[in-house]
């Protein structure tokens, strides 16, 4: 482009030159130089041109040369700036650098939005979204930014702008926090905090910026004195290597922040999000007694955009709602800046409490009044739309999360007639599944022609999100493509591989997917035919060894307890000379047709693959059936269920199993599988009838 531009710029300045020239001489410019007479005449008119006109012809290349080099300047800016706020889906996210992206002073529509009610919920969101959600752009820029009158004298005083960690980010006086003030030391009062409304709840949160490290020991002041007992952190601490927020918090044994004591009493980590607990004390006020704080940090929001489902957000809102203690002082929520996720957070939360007390949905009302509160809270129009989506799944599908110690009736409910004698609970329970739309979009590189050959199902591929990638083979073009997704576990993303039977062409890239990924556990649930059709390809030697294209296996041995042979393999690659130890667990527990007939061989099954993990390192547990969903969903579904039930006492099929269908298409595929998984967790607990082990 630079390039193209240069020439036309010579050619004109070359034009613009012989166009003077015949001005001068009368006659058509030659752009050849001939020898002439010394005492020519044209010599003077050429002298004349030569000294007046070549300067400024060259003035006029350097002025358009310039120009060209500012403007392409501010392209790059532009297209990195563009760029930056991108995924490969289009979400944007807040801009949280230097300074925050605001809105414009006052909205460019002014338009009255009234109240939905929850039965007109799915279809209003349906209606938004249309267009590429033109409507709620236009909604979400017809919000006011804020309180008009609001004035920010303290934030933006000369001694409280270093404690800002976005300067165009900042509390308004009249609903601030308000510290206790150190004598002698000027604004030791403020700290970039404000009180934020629940629905009916006055100061039912205080919205903070991320500390910073110099306000560390500020935002510990803040928590003692307003008597909270609840943190929710919405950010990581650095995204897109800039640092979102400083660590606060010890990682272990205690630390003191000014005046208070911190220590760490326990830490969960879970796949979405983490639970931290602290013990906090005064040290120069021994009468104090020291108080317990909950940290509920949600790991799971994306550097860009929103989170790709709710239903993450929603079990880590209930699990905040159930850990604040009732008379606690206002639970602290921040992010980065304290505005886009925070806000998008404490909205979720004010109206589902609406909708469960008034059947009725008003965010725009909402937003617009913890606007007056502090200024910018909910930050983009894809955080405002995700606020409609989490609304909307709520509605849908409530809340399917049982206690162990509630399911026997919860399974009676399910198993009784439904009015008027329609299908059974479960029947309704599982049809509900089927509104997980598959996202063929998504799944552009399973569908190229090349790939399809390599599906033993074709509706069942994976998305591009999640997909599996190998390394591409040099000069072969799709040898990067196997029909395989990862797989979010209970406490760890992209936990297992759910992938397909190998074929006799793909058995190459299963190996290779195993070796690449550092697997040491591979579930097999199928036998290689049945009902006298092939559903495996058999990948592995019965015997000594056998190779695939730079990989190896030798079979070291194979055992068989109960219904499970346990097969031992050394891989090794020919490019690496090492090896690895990978262990295949093979079930033969399940018929040919239906499900098995109890669920022990399926607990011990998992009971094995974890302490498997436990000895290997946790890398990937590749799982896979025939078409790698009905019984790989299934598998990983009891994984992840009993998993909890262990750790919390707590279970949801029904969300489980929508979740692993919106990582892979028709995972636990029927409505047998979906009720084997409920029947799983009822042995569980009678095998292990002390819910203490649960607790």
């Amino acid at each position: 482009m630079t390039g193209h531009l240069l020439s036309l710029t010579v050619y004109f300045g070359i034009t613009l030159y012989g166009v003077l020239a015949t001005e001068l001489n009368g006659t058509t410019p030659a752009y050849t130089i001939s020898p002439t007479s010394t005492n020519s005449p044209e010599k003077d008119t050429g002298s004349l041109i030569t000294s007046v006109l070549v300067p400024l012809i060259v003035c006029f290349l350097l002025i358009l040369l310039g120009g060209y080099l500012l403007r392409s300047r501010k392209h790059r800016k532009a297209d990195v700036n563009s760029s930056d706020k991108k995924m490969p889906n289009g979400i944007l996210e807040e801009q949280e650098q230097q300074r925050v992206m605001l809105l414009s002073n006052s909205p460019t529509v002014f338009k009255k939005y009234f109240p939905i009610p929850v039965e007109n919920l799915e279809e209003e969101v349906r209606i938004r979204s249309a267009d590429d959600g033109k409507l709620f752009r236009e909604e979400y820029n017809s919000l006011p930014p804020g309180n008009i009158h609001g004035s920010l004298e303290v934030a933006n005083k000369e001694e409280s702008k270093e404690k800002n960690r976005y300067p165009n980010i900042l509390p308004y006086d009249h609903s601030r926090v308000i510290l206790t003030t150190a004598e002698g030391v000027p604004c030791s009062d403020y700290i970039n905090a404000s009180y934020i409304d629940g629905y009916k709840e006055k100061n039912k949160f205080i919205a903070a910026q991320g500390p910073k490290q110099d306000t560390v020991n500020d935002f510990w002041r803040m928590i003692w004195e307003q008597k909270s007992a609840t943190i929710v952190m919405l950010t990581n601490l650095k995204e897109r290597k800039e640092e979102k927020c400083y660590q606060y918090w010890p990682d272990q044994g205690c630390w003191l922040y000014g005046n208070i004591r911190v220590s760490v009493e326990d830490v969960i980590v879970l796949v979405d999000y983490t639970v931290r607990k602290f013990c906090i004390q005064p040290v120069h006020d021994g009468c104090k007694a020291p108080r317990l704080i909950t940290q509920l940090h949600f790991t799971s929001w994306p550097d860009f955009g929103v989170p790709f489902t709710p239903i993450g957000m929603l079990k880590f809102l209930k699990k905040v709602k159930s850990l604040n203690p009732a008379h606690a002082g206002p639970i602290i929520v921040h992010c980065s800046a304290g505005v886009g996720r925070t806000g998008t957070f404490i909205v979720i939360d004010a109206i589902i409490d609406m909708m469960n007390e008034e059947k009725k949905v008003d965010v725009y009302d909402f937003v617009s009044k913890i606007r007056n509160q502090r200024p910018q809270m909910v930050q983009t129009e894809m955080q405002y739309s995700f606020i409609y989506q989490a609304l909307l799944e709520y509605y849908l599908y409530g809340d399917t999360e049982l206690d162990v110690a509630s399911l026997e009736k919860h399974l009676q409910t399910l198993y009784s007639p439904a009015p008027h004698f329609e299908k059974i609970g479960l029947e309704q329970e599982f049809k509900k599944l089927t509104n997980v739309r598959i996202m063929k979009e998504n799944m552009r590189t399973g569908n190229l022609p090349a790939n399809m050959k390599k599906a033993r199902v074709i509706q069942i591929i994976p998305y591009d999100f999640n997909r599996v990638i190998l390394s591409m083979k040099r000069g072969e073009e799709y040898t990067d493509y196997i029909n395989a997704s990862f797989i979010d576990g209970y406490r760890q993303k992209d936990y297992f591989i759910a992938t397909q039977g190998p074929l006799p062409h793909t058995v190459e890239d299963f190996w290779r997917m195993v070796w690449e990924w550092k697997s040491h556990t591979i579930v097999i649930l199928t036998e290689l035919q049945e009902r006298e059709q092939e559903k495996c390809c058999q990948y592995w030697p019965s015997e000594g060894s056998v190779t695939y294209g730079e990989i190896s296996i030798e079979i070291k041995s194979d055992r068989i307890v109960d219904t499970i042979s346990v097969r031992d393999f050394i891989v090794t690659c020919s490019q690496e000379k090492i090896t690895s130890l990978v262990r295949q667990f093979h079930f033969h527990g399940w018929p040919e047709i239906g499900i098995p007939v109890e669920g022990k061989g399926m607990i011990d099954l998992i009971a094995a693959v974890q302490k498997q993990q436990q000895q290997t390192g946790n890398h990937p547990i590749v799982v896979h059936c025939s078409a790698g969903a009905g019984r790989t969903g299934t598998f990983i579904a009891l994984s992840n269920i009993l998993e909890r039930v262990k750790a919390e006492g707590l279970l949801d099929v029904f969300q489980t199993v929508k979740s692993l269908r919106m990582q892979r298409p028709h995972m636990v595929q029927t409505l047998e599988q979906y009720e084997f998984c409920y029947k799983v967790v009822q042995d569980f607990i009678d095998i292990f009838s002390d819910y203490a082990n649960f607790k």
